[in-house]
């Protein structure tokens, strides 16, 4: 790995931090594509994104726990029911021609995208609590 390489991990994971820590979200918006940007291929990159959240979703439950932000129970539920989709997920990702999981990543990063900017509309402002 070249220095400007490692450089630009190490900001992706601050950047990937901060993000992790302020909205709940890191792996799939922020690491993939900027993967790729740097030469890894699309499961190459998805694969290594998912490793790399491990550290960054760990320190960001601690510290969201520390708040009483977290809910344990459906926290679980949704993480032991996704290891199926998990399996599931990765035979079909590693079956399909590169350019065409690029394009579906993308579509999904716009649909993710929309469907955000269509609740911040409806959502009142303030913590639920505030309501």
């Amino acid at each position: 790995m070249s220095t400007q390489t490692i450089l630009l991990a190490v900001g992706l994971g601050a950047a990937a931090g901060l993000l992790s820590g302020t909205f709940g979200v890191g792996g799939g918006i922020l690491f993939v594509p900027t993967l790729v940007a740097l030469g890894l291929g699309q499961v190459e990159a998805a694969a290594t994104s998912l490793l790399a959240i491990v550290p960054t979703a760990g320190v960001g439950v601690w510290r969201q726990a520390r708040f009483g932000n977290l809910r344990w129970r459906p926290a679980l539920v949704v993480g032991v029911a996704s290891i199926a989709g998990i399996e599931v997920g990765v035979q079909i990702a590693t079956r399909l021609d590169e350019g065409l999981l690029r394009r579906l990543f993308g579509i999904l990063l716009l649909v993710v995208a929309a469907q955000l900017a269509w609740r911040s509309r409806r959502i009142p402002r303030g913590y639920p609590e505030k309501r």
